[in-house]
């Protein structure tokens, strides 16, 4: 392994001393650019996984608000109907004083000296109901509109817990599909070093270094560019994507005067090669594509040959869903 290591790094020695140096300067410019980008991507990637658990949370959260919601209109409810029972009770009492009062005015002079004072008390009675027939028809008018804005809330919260599951819903079915395509497009490469997993809300598509490189190289072999030409194919009618091509090695540090230098610079420039091929023959907008290098540092497993690799990872876009939790 050493002596071939040694032989590559002369033979890339003997070749990088004809490149030019403006090229070099070049390839060592995106090298970095890459590198910046990768610690975006990274963050972004983390964040993609935050928002992922915090939406399930919201939808749990949003549910447990329903249900409390229900309870409290259902309470309202029950509040309107004794109201309203005090309130029919209220009336006919209302109205048997009125009676009453109407039987005394009809008796006669003697009579009516005699039971002066009780009309007295009466009309007190009667004035005193009526007050309180006014503070409750008051408070029964307060309590409909109290109900009709819990009705009217309930409604909302209804309304935005529909649109979040179905929205949630879609986004699934989304993924699925979009698995399944890139899965049958990529049918006869089965076997040959790459898969396709869903996880976290995205898809992976992984393709071991074996069927895309020869060791050491950043040039993508002939049966490895079919394979990214046809990933790209099946790509490039989604519009609502974005795609990071990361490049990722095994544990052995790689050192070399020349380029690569190191796992970073290999990793970096493999994923760039991928890119370039995708980009050049397909219509994908190369504005959802990124380049990106992890090194030797997300490996899958102890198999180094699993760890040597590729990974498209495919991220639907999840704005619909943001604005529906931020209003």
């Amino acid at each position: 392994m050493k002596k071939s290591l040694l032989s590559i790094g002369i033979a890339t020695l003997l070749f990088v001393g004809c490149v030019p140096a403006r090229k070099y300067e070049d390839l060592k410019a995106k090298s970095e650019q890459c590198q910046k980008e990768l610690a975006k991507f990274q963050t972004e990637n983390e964040q993609f996984k935050t928002e992922n658990t915090e939406l399930s949370q919201m939808l749990v959260t949003k549910k447990s608000e329903l249900a409390t919601a229900n309870e409290e209109m259902e309470g309202a409810k029950r509040k309107f109907l004794e109201k309203e029972q005090q309130y029919d009770k209220l009336k006919q009492l209302h109205d048997d004083i009125l009676l009453r009062y109407d039987r005394l005015l009809a008796n006669s002079s003697i009579e009516n000296k005699t039971l002066s004072s009780k009309l007295d008390k009466s009309q007190k009675e009667l004035q005193d109901k009526e007050d309180q027939l006014n503070i409750l028809g008051k408070s029964l008018n307060e309590l409909k509109v109290t109900l009709e804005n819990k009705q009217n809330a309930l409604e909302l919260r209804e309304q935005r817990v529909k649109e979040l599951e179905e929205l949630i819903a879609e986004k699934d079915a989304a993924v699925n599909a979009l698995k399944d395509k890139v899965s049958k497009a990529l049918l006869a490469f089965e076997n040959k070093g790459l898969t396709v997993i869903q996880k976290n809300g995205k898809v992976y598509v992984s393709l071991e270094a074996k069927l895309l490189f020869a060791s050491g190289s950043t040039k993508v072999g002939t049966e490895g560019k079919v394979a990214v030409i046809q990933l790209a194919k099946a790509l490039e009618t989604e519009a609502e994507l974005e795609i990071i091509v990361e490049g990722h090695t095994d544990s052995d540090d790689l050192k070399s005067a020349s380029h690569p230098k190191n796992n970073w610079e290999l990793s970096v420039l493999r994923a760039t090669s991928v890119v370039e091929i995708m980009t050049a023959n397909s219509t994908i907008n190369p504005k959802i594509l990124s380049a990106a290098g992890r090194s030797k540092y997300n490996p899958l497993g102890e198999e180094k040959a699993a760890n040597r690799r590729i990974e498209v990872i495919l991220t639907p876009n999840l704005d619909k869903l943001f604005d529906i939790i931020s209003n």
